[in-house]
């Protein structure tokens, strides 16, 4: 049996072990923060590493970092590939949805505007355009690529400032057709600030164009007060990437007519401004604008007869005869400032009509054959005059003229009929100026008419830009 004593010996005993332990443990947990607290400093102060030592790891870190990069972008470097500018694989559709040029790209679309392309932007992730070749008759022949601009193509030259790439499926000689190719790009400007392309890249079919007509040159002269320069390419094998670029491919497409006329109005104001244009225009002004040769009237004096009495029956009424290619650009755009009724065969010459003020009137006159075999191309002067504010008061498609050796209806005949001449008939000539003059007349007394008041422009200093 156990004593009292035996007892608290025992635990006298168990107590001193205990406190050693604890001495222990409180030694080794010292030594262990002490050990940290040198680790701690050591790191802290590198000067306790030879310089040099420390100086060659910094410079080995840097320089694995720096290779690292370099060959990465070497990588994105030769990852860049160019694509065939004109897709034959859509040429049976060249112009739908994304068109044959540069078809594996789509296009941005705000809300009134053209369809377009901008690089660098979010859609191209931030990649800049680059375009190769210098083929004008095989589009397959071009190319196309994206790229980011800190890994652009070996050999590359890189194109500074904004540079605007047009495709035409028509060509740039042709004032409807250049005219309606440049319309969105002068959209693209008015929405960014009137930024100035630096350079433009002219496309036909994937094809490089280095001009157009004068008629547009000047145009485009006007609206951005410095004549248009081309981008060249000089290599075949050496690309072209563009610090910004901005690529229509879709002419006017998806513009509503509110923005159309808004461009056109702008235009109109620079081109008056361009030509210093400051005279002033009689109560009603009606212009006869011939043609010579191709779809001019076959016995012009008694068209201009007609043309003349009707005036003359109108209080205020002055008449100007004009030859369209006995103009220059400036003559054309004053002879329209004083136009408001414009008389004129279907032509290329009618595309000044947006040189009018706005709620001007057209009338238009055609050869034989075109009613039924020109397709909807005989429509465009209505679209244009609709498009800038205009009034396209009909068409007079002439019943008599060249005879074609098949059916009338029959697509060949259109080559007889495309150039020909265009008769007249008195009457229906005079009742037609008859009425479109009074509507004009009654418009102007009712002064119901926007033009001037609300649509500016007439001073030369409310252009936009």
């Amino acid at each position: 049996m156990t004593t009292k004593h035996s007892v608290w010996q025992r635990l006298v005993t168990c107590l001193s072990s205990l406190n050693s332990y604890l001495k222990v443990l409180c030694l080794a947990v010292t030594v262990f923060v002490l050990l940290q607290i040198c680790s701690f400093q050591i790191t802290q102060h590198s000067i306790s590493l030879p310089p040099s030592l420390f100086t060659y790891l910094k410079h080995q870190h840097e320089q694995t970092s720096h290779n690292k990069t370099a060959y990465l972008v070497e990588k994105l470097r030769e990852s860049v590939t160019f694509l065939p500018l004109k897709d034959h694989r859509f040429s049976n559709k060249p112009l739908e949805g994304h068109t044959w040029f540069m078809s594996s790209l789509s296009d941005n679309q705000t809300k009134d505007e053209a369809q377009y392309q901008e690089f660098p932007s979010d859609s191209s992730k931030g990649r800049l355009l680059c375009l190769k070749g210098v083929d004008e008759h095989d589009g397959s022949w071009n190319y196309y690529a994206l790229t980011w601009p800190e890994a652009l193509p070996t050999n590359a030259v890189l194109q500074e400032g904004l540079t605007f790439v047009s495709y035409n499926q028509y060509d740039y000689t042709n004032l409807w057709h250049g005219l309606s190719t440049m319309v969105p790009f002068v959209s693209w400007s008015l929405r960014n600030r009137c930024e100035k392309p630096q350079k433009w890249v002219f496309y036909h079919w994937g094809e490089l164009r280095f001009g157009m007509g004068h008629w547009l040159s000047e145009i485009l002269t006007a609206t951005y007060n410095q004549e248009p320069e081309f981008t060249r390419f000089t290599d075949e094998e050496k690309p072209v990437c563009f610090e910004k670029a901005v690529v229509m491919r879709h002419d006017q497409a998806g513009m509503s007519r509110d923005r159309r006329m808004e461009v056109f109005d702008h235009v109109r104001c620079k081109a008056r401004s361009y030509c210093n244009i400051t005279t002033s225009k009689p109560r009603i002004g009606m212009t006869l604008l011939l043609r010579t040769g191709a779809r001019a009237f076959r016995n012009e004096s008694v068209v201009i007869n007609v043309f003349k009495r009707e005036c003359k029956r109108v209080d205020g009424c002055e008449l100007n005869v004009s030859h369209s290619d006995n103009l220059t650009f400036c003559q054309q755009v004053e002879l329209m400032k004083k136009t408001d009724v414009l008389v004129s065969p279907h032509g290329a010459q009618l595309t000044n009509l947006f040189l009018m003020d706005r709620d001007s009137s057209v009338m238009e006159f055609f050869p034989k054959g075109w009613l039924k075999l020109a397709g909807v191309g005989q429509r465009v002067f209505q679209w244009g005059a609709n498009w800038s504010g205009m009034r396209h008061e009909g068409t007079w498609h002439d019943p008599v003229g060249e005879t074609c050796e098949f059916s009338d209806t029959d697509r060949r005949c259109m080559s007889v009929y495309k150039n020909a001449m265009i008769g007249h008939n008195e009457t229906y000539f005079g009742e037609w100026a008859r009425s479109v003059l009074d509507k004009f007349n009654n418009r102007k007394k009712q002064n119901i008419t926007e033009h001037n008041n609300n649509h500016g422009y007439d001073s030369l200093d409310e252009c936009r830009c």
